[in-house]
């Protein structure tokens, strides 16, 4: 390998471009589900309060419901989990927040813990994995909170109210069990595949070397593994055990296939993959994927998978450091500037800040140019839907739960369109405790907005991340390791039984980290310059000894352990 000649890649100037920042993508393929959910958990709550008189209690009780916005991308067991915890964690930030706003009115230190507040759950939130909607909705709630006034005898009431409506809203995130309890896995599954497919669409044109490929064919690569990877993540959160075991090996040998079809996509029928991802959208039966020689060898290898802990959360947390320091001072200071100019919200500028931090700077900004476009045509939506709602507080509600639905429906498109609900909403919800004045409204969440989204990024621009070139070493040499690891199983005449197939999986899966990380670091702005080419040399000879794995794979003779994919009932 030839030595690499770092470069600094794209500079800050280009790196502001507004191309592509507001296009339009296709909706999710669940939308409706967070959407119908969203409702599912916010109207009974909110209707209740409405019959009782007592709207003004509606912020504690949306802020459990809100938790039906998470996990829908998870097992069911897997959501049961992860549900639990979001409560558990909304609960914790909005009684943090009540438990300050009951002991001290001063607006400088209630911003202070709201920034600290938003730091630490966009650590854990990243960490974890939990999202979308990630730290933002709580943020949103418990900096809200913070600016209620609150006696430490209103506390236990208001937690029970949130407690109670995230109860509910568990129960709302789970209701889809019993109907189609493999539905997120298969989903998983019809994705990876369904990515496998483009992938060797996008080959065809270039051949499968691994050299001389462009952009559209390295993104479609990334994108195939990345989607294999979700996949993996997926299944192997389910039971090894039990009935579900039998549906997840089944969809075990479809993860397979799109695997192999990444690894040797010219060897592969795209419409084929296409076929049996359709085929899992539905209720029907798991298609076959037809006897393999190997097959048998390679769910050993999944074994592998099952073995290997993730890292401790605190190793997770490490390289978070500079994008919770750059939530914690953007948010502190953005709130601080509001303050400044008397705006008596100032946890409107907090959130927006919050909302901005990505991966890197460059994503950032583009995150900042979607929050002020979306949140700048909400406030005008909200001028014209306000006589509406100040008709009366049954039509507020409606209005609110409208906005809910059309937020979670658009958002997938992109971010700025899903903004254009969020923010009438908010502004609606806080006229559940009374009237407001709308221009005074409008006026305070547009400067906000703009206080909160160029104070929060320059914060990202002022705090570095040096650490992002070292990651992207590291991960060069995670990779290289994978690689040579599996090349010397190739090397062996006999390995053992799964052994060649799990050091293929973890090629794969350092391939796809590598290329995350060099992707992420890319978008950083004043950090050392990036080894690119030791990065492609790296992928390069990764994919082309994952090709030969397959090929080794698709040449040995079957041993006998052929093993047919069952028929499963979803």
């Amino acid at each position: 390998m030839s030595s690499a000649t770092p470069t600094s890649g794209t500079s800050p100037a280009r790196r502001l471009s507004l191309a592509g920042v507001l296009r339009l993508r296709r909706p999710s393929e669940i939308w409706f589900k967070p959407a119908l959910s969203s409702v599912a958990a916010v109207a009974p709550p909110n209707l209740l309060l409405l019959a009782l008189g007592r709207l003004d209690l509606a912020m504690y009780t949306m802020a459990g419901s809100l938790c039906a916005l998470y996990a829908h991308n998870r097992p069911y067991a897997a959501r049961a989990r992860t549900l639990a915890w979001v409560v558990l964690g909304m609960l914790g930030g909005v009684a943090v927040a009540l438990v300050t706003a009951s002991l001290t009115r001063n607006a400088v230190v209630l911003v202070a813990v709201g920034a600290l507040l938003a730091a630490v759950q966009k650590a854990l939130c990243d960490a974890t994995r939990v999202g979308p909607p990630g730290n933002v909705v709580l943020t949103f709630i418990s900096s809200a909170a913070l600016f209620v006034p609150q006696t430490l005898g209103q506390v236990p009431g208001h937690l029970a109210l949130a407690a109670a409506a995230g109860a509910w809203a568990w129960l709302v995130g789970m209701a889809p069990a019993p109907v189609r309890p493999h539905g997120p896995e298969r989903r998983a599954t019809a994705q990876a595949l369904n990515a496998a497919a483009a992938y060797a669409v996008a080959s065809r044109g270039t051949g499968a070397g691994g050299t001389g490929e462009g952009d559209a064919h390295a993104g479609a690569r990334a994108a195939g593994y990345a989607a294999v990877q979700a996949a993996w993540q997926t299944l192997l959160a389910l039971p090894s055990t039990g009935a579900r075991a039998t549906t997840r090996h089944a969809l075990e040998r479809l993860v397979v296939r799109a695997e192999v079809a990444l690894a040797a996509p010219a060897d592969n029928d795209p419409e084929r993959l296409r076929a049996w991802a359709l085929a899992l959208r539905g209720g029907g039966r798991i298609p076959r994927t037809g006897d393999a020689p190997g097959e048998t060898d390679e769910l050993l290898g999944v074994d592998a998978e099952l073995a290997a802990r993730p890292a401790p959360l605190w190793q997770r947390l490490g390289p978070l450091t500079p994008i919770a320091a750059r939530t914690a001072l953007g948010c502190a200071l953005a709130g601080y500037a509001s303050l400044a100019l008397g705006i008596g919200r100032p946890y409107w500028a907090l959130v927006t800040a919050a909302a901005l931090y990505q991966a890197n700077v460059t994503l950032t900004w583009s995150r900042a140019v979607q929050r002020v476009v979306g949140n700048l045509a909400g406030v005008l939506l909200f001028a014209a839907i306000a006589p509406l709602a100040h008709l009366g507080q049954a039509l507020l509600v409606l209005c609110c739960l409208v906005l809910n639905f059309g937020a979670e429906a658009l958002i997938t498109r992109n971010y700025w369109l899903g903004s254009v609900c969020v923010t009438p909403m908010a502004l609606l919800v806080t006229e559940f405790a009374g009237y407001q004045a709308p221009g005074d409204l409008m006026t305070e969440r547009a400067v906000d907005t703009l206080v909160g989204a160029l104070v929060g990024f320059l914060a990202a621009v002022v705090v570095t991340n040096r650490r992002a070139g070292n990651r992207v070493e590291q991960a060069v040499t995670a990779a290289d390791r994978a690689r040579e690891r599996a090349a010397r199983l190739l090397a062996e005449p006999a390995p053992a039984p799964g052994a060649l197939e799990a050091a293929r999986r973890r090629l794969a899966a350092a391939l796809t980290d590598l290329r995350a990380t060099a992707d992420g670091a890319a978008g950083e702005w004043w950090g050392r310059a990036l080894p690119q080419e030791r990065v492609v040399l790296a992928e390069q000879a990764g994919h082309r000894t994952l090709a030969e794995a397959v090929r080794r794979q698709a040449t040995r003779p079957d041993r006998g352990a052929r093993t047919r994919t069952e028929d499963v009932r979803p």
